[in-house]
């Protein structure tokens, strides 16, 4: 299972929001190509980056943090967060990143996914976020109707890399991820499933990965920017 050291950019700032809250959010680096580096030399395999203002704005407003955390680091990464067209994402994919995510768009307009993962096979990720089993979009701040695991199963003909699954509610809490519904996600898709919101420690991340459905990956924040997990340690937990 890879850990995906998670990077949110608010005004070119690296923070971390309180169940996606805009107004909670703490700064903790404000030069995020440097954080972007230290995760890499702690020996991470990838990089988990969002634009939250560009998830609100519904277009790239975090670019030039994005652009400089590429330039300093030679590892994956992955962005989401305003990516709402097929400029965007041919944009993105062209200037480096190994992977976008739709979130928004998944369910306003999932044409443009399947378009996506058939243009750009294996770059491709759908970002579900939901609280109380329901999909959130536009940067958390619109709540719909539609299913998690409906949503999920809706994409698993169009040749998507992963599906990234946050349990808003959990988001920056550090009180755990939901592993009960990330499993049953998991369960519920052939689509790989990376988990994220609440991973706060070891023991969590050893959770998810001995839940029994092959997760493909953890995405953690602020446990990694308090200490509360160290990242050296939980790589290796997670390659033995």
């Amino acid at each position: 299972m890879i850990l995906y050291p998670a990077i949110d950019l608010k005004d070119g700032q690296c923070v971390r929001l309180y169940k996606g809250e805009m107004a909670q959010a703490t700064v903790f680096n404000d030069d995020p190509a440097a954080q972007a580096k230290a995760f890499q030399d702690a020996g991470c395999e990838w990089l988990h980056l969002v634009d939250l203002n560009g998830a609100f704005a519904g277009e790239p407003v975090n670019g030039t943090a994005v652009e400089a955390i590429l330039a300093a680091t030679s590892v994956p990464a992955q962005l989401g967060g305003g990516i709402r067209d097929m400029a965007t994402i041919e944009q993105w994919l062209s200037r480096g990143l190994a992977r976008v995510i739709l979130g928004t768009v998944a369910v306003e307009n999932p044409d443009l996914v399947r378009r996506a993962a058939r243009a750009f096979p294996g770059q491709i990720a759908v970002g579900i976020d939901a609280r109380d089993g329901r999909v959130a979009t536009k940067g958390w701040a619109e709540e719909t109707d539609v299913m998690v695991t409906d949503l999920a199963r809706s994409f698993e003909d169009a040749g998507v890399a992963a599906i990234i699954y946050t349990d808003i509610n959990r988001d920056g809490a550090m009180q755990g991820p939901n592993i009960e519904a990330t499993a049953a996600l998991a369960r519920a898709t052939t689509i790989p499933v990376i988990a994220s919101g609440g991973v706060s420690s070891l023991d969590d991340l050893i959770a998810l990965k001995n839940c029994g459905t092959g997760l493909g990956g953890a995405i953690s924040g602020r446990a990694l920017y308090d200490g509360a997990i160290d990242l050296r340690q939980a790589l290796a937990a997670l390659r033995g």
